[in-house]
C-alpha cells in the first residue's frame, strides 16, 4: 500500500515540511513521484522513517543517520536494542521512583518511617552525584557515611534478578501487544490473565494498592518515556494496558 506525505505525516507526527527536507538531502526518498507529482511512500520508506525517528531520540545529528541507514542490519539491530535497552533503563528506574515517592508521602504523614537508605531510590544518577556533594558539602562526613549506607543497601538485586525483571516485562508487553493483534478485549479473561502477570511484576518493586495500581496505569500514558517505550512494542499498547490495569484494580485490590 501507497501513502501520500501527507498521510506519513498523519502516522508518524512529522511534518510534511520535514519529510520533504529528508527526500530533499537524500535521507528518505519517497518509494515513488506519481503523475500527479505526489510523492508516495511503501513499506520500506515507512520502516526507514521508524529508524530515523529512534536515532533523533538518541539525539544523533541528521549526517550520522545517513550513515547508519546505511548500515549492515545487523548493525541496525544492535543500535535499536541499545536504544530499547536505555529506555527500559530508565522506566526501571522510574518505577523504583514511584516507590520512593509512595514511601515518603507515608513518612511526611506519619504512617510509616523511612530508613535513610530508602531516601534516594530511583533518582537520576547525574542528578544523584550532585545531591551527594551538595549533601557531603553541608553536612560533612556524616552525610557521606549515610550516603554509602544508602548505596550498599540499594545494590541488594543482582545482575541476574535485574535482568530476569526486564525479560519478564518484555514477555508481558509482548503477549499483551499479540493480544492487541488478536482484537482481544482488554477486560477479556485472557487479557486480564497477563495485566495480573503485569501485577505481579510491579510488587517485585513495591505492593500497590488499587489507587496507586490506577494511577501508575495512568502514568503509563500520560509520561513520556513509558509511553515511548510501549509505542516500540505496537502502536496503542499504553492506552490498551492502561485500560486492563484499571479493570484489574477495581476488581482485585483494595
Amino acid at each position: 500500500m501507497a501513502y501520500t506525505v501527507k498521510e506519513v505525516s498523519g502516522l508518524s507526527g512529522i511534518s510534511v515540511r520535514t519529510l520533504h527536507y529528508y527526500d530533499e538531502i537524500g535521507l528518505l526518498k519517497p518509494h515513488h513521484v506519481g503523475d500527479n507529482g505526489y510523492r508516495y511512500y511503501e513499506q520500506e520508506q515507512l520502516l526507514r522513517l521508524q529508524q530515523i525517528m529512534l536515532y533523533r531520540e538518541l539525539e544523533l545529528p541528521l549526517s550520522d543517520i545517513g550513515d547508519l541507514l546505511e548500515q549492515t542490519k545487523e548493525k541496525t539491530a544492535e543500535v535499536l536494542l541499545e536504544h530499547r535497552s536505555k529506555v527500559q533503563n530508565k522506566v526501571f528506574r522510574l518505577h523504583t521512583l514511584l516507590q520512593t515517592i509512595d514511601e515518603t508521602v507515608a513518612h511526611v504523614k506519619g504512617e510509616e518511617m523511612m530508613k535513610p537508605e530508602q531516601l534516594y531510590q530511583g533518582f537520576d544518577p547525574e542528578k544523584q552525584e550532585m545531591y551527594e556533594r551538595e549533601l557531603t558539602e553541608r553536612y560533612g562526613h556524616e552525610a557521606e557515611e549515610k550516603i554509602q549506607e544508602s548505596k550498599t543497601a540499594t545494590t541488594n538485586w543482582s545482575k541476574e534478578e535485574y535482568l530476569d525483571s526486564q525479560a519478564e516485562a518484555g514477555q508481558i508487553h509482548r503477549q499483551l501487544a499479540e493480544a492487541m493483534n488478536k482484537g482481544l478485549k482488554h477486560n477479556s479473561e485472557e487479557v486480564q490473565a497477563l495485566i495480573r502477570r503485569h501485577l505481579q511484576w510491579v510488587s517485585r518493586f513495591y505492593t500497590p494498592t488499587a489507587e496507586i495500581y490506577s494511577g501508575l496505569a495512568d502514568l503509563y500514558v500520560e509520561h513520556e518515556d513509558f509511553s515511548k517505550m510501549y509505542e516500540g512494542y505496537r502502536p496503542g499498547l499504553a492506552e490498551y494496558l492502561r485500560d486492563g490495569m484499571k479493570v484489574l484494580a477495581k476488581r482485585e485490590l483494595k
